[in-house]
């Protein structure tokens, strides 16, 4: 058995799992002040691990941490959380051992696990959601980098200018995000409006969601904003590909939801921009996870744990 533990900025999840990704109980409740949370979370874990032979625990995070030390280190989404100790806390509460992940490379290794991602040796996830990142997962283990900072492609700039992103105009993020879907939303109903079109999706407060339901009913100002994504998604993927010459690329989220909208245009700019000898060795697929994915990835840094005690 394992003890999976998924903290976010809103709520934290406990789960007590099997090395195959089988969930078999978990409690759930808000994130609160720093303290009662880290003390429900110890709790919660002991009690879930009571009478199960408890192999190891893995923590899914939101960065930036310590993993070599599994130390959360003031995420942005965790007010308060100034270098919190997690990793020696649950072992000691736990007498298991314990691994520390941020969540998109826990992500990428549970869809590696148990997701898009089964089976293949070299693959890299995308978030494609409320951000842009990248988990990459090398010869069939994480790769993580020098201090944990590998994988954020978000950063990339693909254009001198355009909605911003991850800190940066025309970034990666600024295109291929929820965010960035609305701010490009934004930029084309404008334009379209001044040329006296209606756009009526543009009326009040809308998402990237929003926008793709209209692209879906005929939109062209909703097309036009899913074909620029998807022309960006390209040329990021385009140099993901010719760079690390992955079997697979599996992209959650946004992705996962609306690829019906971004793959033409996605695969032709591929055609373009990426050498021809990778480009057919990569799949690109959609998460397989969905709404499971936290669980799965707490998991997932457990069993990354217990590949270690092998």
């Amino acid at each position: 058995m394992l003890i999976g533990i998924d903290i976010g900025g809103t709520k934290c999840a406990v789960i007590l799992g099997t090395e195959s990704g089988e969930v078999i109980t978990k409690e759930k409740f808000a994130t609160t002040n720093v303290s009662d949370t880290v003390d429900r979370i110890l709790s919660s874990a002991k009690k879930l691990a009571q009478g199960n032979a408890v192999k190891a625990c893995g923590v899914s995070c939101g960065g930036p941490l310590d993993e070599k030390n599994g130390i959360i280190l003031s995420p942005p989404n965790l007010p308060g959380w100034d270098r919190i100790r997690i990793k020696e806390l649950l072992e000691n509460a736990l007498g298991v051992p314990c691994g520390v992940r941020n969540d998109a490379n826990a992500c990428a290794m549970a869809e590696w696990r148990y997701g898009a991602g089964r089976g293949c040796e070299n693959m890299v996830f995308l978030t494609f959601g409320t951000g842009l990142g990248a988990g990459i997962i090398i010869g069939g283990k994480l790769y993580s980098g020098t201090n944990a900072f590998a994988g954020e492609v978000g950063h990339m700039r693909l254009e001198d200018d355009g909605p911003e992103g991850y800190g940066k105009k025309g970034s990666f993020e600024g295109f291929c995000s929820g965010g960035g879907i609305k701010r490009l939303g934004k930029i084309y109903a404008a334009k379209a409006e001044e040329n006296g079109e209606k756009v009526p999706w543009a009326a009040g407060d809308f998402s990237a969601a929003d926008i793709a339901v209209a692209a879906r009913e005929g939109d062209k100002t909703a097309k036009a904003v899913y074909d620029k994504c998807a022309e960006k998604l390209g040329q990021g993927l385009s140099t993901i590909i010719d760079i690390l010459n992955p079997e697979r690329i599996v992209i959650g989220s946004i992705y996962a939801r609306s690829h019906d909208l971004l793959d033409e245009k996605m695969y032709e700019v591929l055609k373009k921009e990426t050498l021809p000898a990778p480009l057919s060795a990569c799949k690109i697929l959609p998460a397989e996870l969905g709404e499971a994915i936290g669980d799965m990835a707490a998991l997932g840094v457990a069993a990354e744990v217990c590949d270690g005690l092998h």
